[in-house]
C-alpha cells in the first residue's frame, strides 16, 4: 500500500485517530481485512503499522513509533555512489541496494546527502551537478538521483529525509576546481579559505540566503519526508589558524562585541530561516540537526555535561540548545559516537544531558551512533549496551546509524536484527501531531499512509 488518497472525512478520522495514538491509515486501511504476508510492516489481522498504541508491541508484530534512520553519505563517495563516474544504471543499483539492506533491518528512514560540498545530487538552478556523481563538477548523470531516491525509498516503506551541508564548498582549497557558474566562483567574496578547505562563510546573509533558497527549492519539488543538517555550521578548528571572517564581522556584526556571539547568532539565523522555510513549503515534513555530541563541558559551563572534549557552542559556534528552547527543530540527532566506558566522553552521561535538554519541549529526540566504530570497539556488544540502554529512557524516540555501508559489518548485523525484531513506523512530529489536531489543516492526502510502513500490492486495500 502505497500513497492511497483519501477523501477528506476519511482524513479528519485518521488525523483524530492519530492524536490518540491510533492509526495514521486506521479509517482507511480496516475496511478489507490484510491478508498478505508479513514484509517490511504489512501485518496480518487487519493491522497495518501505524495502527498501534503508543508504547509497546503492537498485536500484530509491530513495535511503538521509533525513528530507525541510517546516513547515506555522499560526501568523498563515502557510502553512495561508490567511486564517481559509474554508470547511471550502476548508481542506481548500488543505491538499491542499501535501500534494501535498510528494509532487511526494519529500518524506516534514510538521510541521503543531497549537497555534499556546494552542489547537487539533483538538476538545480542554484548549483552545479556533484563531481562526486560523474567525477566531473556540472556534469549531468543522466537522470535524477534524488527523485529515483525518493520513489525508491518509499516503494521499500523508507522514509527519504534531503541532507544538506549548508557551508561547505570544497574539500581543496584551489578554486579553479570549481565550475566556472559555481556561486563561490561568481561571489569570491562568500568564500574563506580554512584548513586547506574552501566554505562559505555563514556570517554572510546572501551565504544563509542561498543556502535556505536551495532547501527551500528541494523541498518544493521533491517528495521528501524531511530535511537534515549535520554538524558542519562553522568548520572544525584546525591549530594555528583562524577563520578569515573580519570583513564580515566589520559589515556585518553591529551590536556584538564578540565575535563568538556573533558567529553563534548566524548559525542560529540560519536554522530558524531553513525551520520556517521547510514549514512554509511542505509543513508535514520534519526538520532536524545532528550536532557535534558535547554541547559545553560542565567544567565550562554548569549547565553543560560531564565531559571533557571539544565543544560545540564554543569551537563550531552552534548553540543546539538555543536551537531546541527556540522550537525550530523537530528532533535534534547528537552524533554520540563514544563508549560507554569513555571516560572524556561517557556515552550513557551523554544520553542523559540529552533528554534533559529536549525534556517539556517540541523536539523529538534521536541517538546518532557510531556504526563505523562497531568492529573497533574493544567490547563487540557495546552497540548493543547503547541500544538497551536508550530504551530506558523515554525522552528517546531513535536512533541514527552513520553510516550506511557500516551495517553490513558482522558486529552490527546480529544485534540490530535482533533489536528490530518488529517494523515500526516512524514518529510523527509533535508539531505535526498538534497540527492534525485541528478540524481544518489537514495534510496532503497521501501523507498519513506514509508514515504507516508498508510495503503492499497496489490495490490490496
Amino acid at each position: 500500500m502505497r500513497r492511497r488518497a483519501f477523501i477528506s472525512d476519511t482524513l479528519r478520522v485518521a488525523g483524530a485517530a492519530l492524536i490518540a495514538g491510533g492509526a495514521a491509515c486506521d479509517g482507511a486501511a480496516r475496511r478489507v481485512p490484510h491478508t498478505q504476508p508479513v514484509r517490511s510492516g504489512c501485518a496480518p489481522g487487519g493491522i497495518v503499522a501505524g495502527a498501534i498504541p503508543p508504547d509497546g508491541i503492537a498485536p500484530g508484530g509491530i513495535a511503538s513509533r521509533q525513528l530507525r534512520g541510517t546516513w547515506i553519505g555522499s560526501f568523498k563517495n563515502l557510502d553512495w555512489p561508490s567511486r564517481p563516474g559509474l554508470s547511471a544504471d550502476r548508481q542506481r543499483a548500488e543505491l538499491a541496494d542499501l535501500l534494501d539492506l535498510a528494509e532487511r533491518l526494519r529500518l524506516n528512514a534514510v538521510l541521503l546527502q543531497v549537497r555534499p560540498t556546494g552542489d547537487a545530487l539533483y538538476p538545480s538552478r542554484y548549483e552545479p551537478w556533484s563531481k562526486w556523481l560523474t567525477g566531473v563538477q556540472g556534469r549531468s548523470p543522466g537522470y535524477d538521483p534524488l527523485a529515483f531516491a525518493v520513489s525508491a525509498a518509499h516503494d521499500r516503506g523508507l522514509e527519504l529525509h534531503a541532507w544538506f551541508n549548508p557551508f561547505r564548498v570544497s574539500e581543496r582549497r584551489e578554486r579553479s576546481g570549481l565550475v566556472a557558474a559555481h556561486p563561490a566562483r561568481r561571489h569570491p567574496r562568500w568564500v574563506v579559505e580554512y584548513g586547506g578547505q574552501l566554505w562559505y562563510d555563514p556570517g554572510n546573509p546572501a551565504v544563509r540566503a542561498l543556502a535556505v533558497g536551495v532547501i527551500g527549492d528541494v523541498a518544493r519539488r521533491y517528495d521528501v519526508d524531511g530535511v537534515h543538517l549535520d554538524d558542519y555550521f562553522y568548520p572544525y578548528p584546525v591549530g594555528g589558524e583562524r577563520f578569515g571572517d573580519q570583513a564580515t564581522f566589520r559589515r556585518y556584526g553591529d551590536g556584538f562585541v564578540s565575535r563568538a556571539d556573533w558567529r553563534r547568532h548566524n548559525a542560529e539565523l540560519l536554522i530558524a530561516e531553513v525551520s520556517a522555510e521547510v514549514r512554509r513549503i511542505r509543513p508535514w515534513a520534519t526538520f532536524g540537526v545532528s550536532p557535534f555530541g558535547i554541547w559545553r563541558n560542565v567544567s565550562t559551563d554548569p549547565a553543560g555535561s560531564l565531559t571533557l572534549g571539544l565543544q560545540a557552542y564554543d569551537d563550531l559556534y552552534a548553540d543546539a540548545l538555543a536551537w531546541i528552547r527556540g522550537g525550530w527543530l523537530d528532533y535534534v540527532a547528537p552524533q554520540l559516537y563514544w563508549e560507554i566506558s569513555n571516560r572524556a566522553a561517557p556515552y550513557a552521561a551523554l544520553v542523559r544531558w540529552w533528554s534533559q535538554a529536549v525534556a517539556g519541549t517540541p523536539a523529538e529526540l534521536y541517538i546518532g551512533q557510531a556504526a563505523y566504530r562497531a568492529d573497533a570497539w574493544r567490547d563487540p556488544a557495546e552497540m548493543s549496551r547503547h541500544l538497551d540502554f536508550d530504551h530506558k529512557q523515554p525522552e528517546v524516540t531513535g536512533e541514527v546509524f552513520f553510516h550506511a555501508r557500516s551495517l553490513a559489518t558482522s558486529r552490527l548485523m546480529s544485534p540490530l536484527t535482533r533489536e528490530f525484531a518488529a517494523p515500526a513506523p516512524a514518529p510523527i512530529p509533535r508539531r505535526v501531531r498538534r497540527r492534525l489536531s485541528g478540524p481544518s489543516s489537514l495534510p496532503p492526502a497521501d501523507w498519513l499512509c506514509r508514515h504507516a510502513i508498508t510495503h503492499c500490492p497496489t490495490g490490496h486495500v
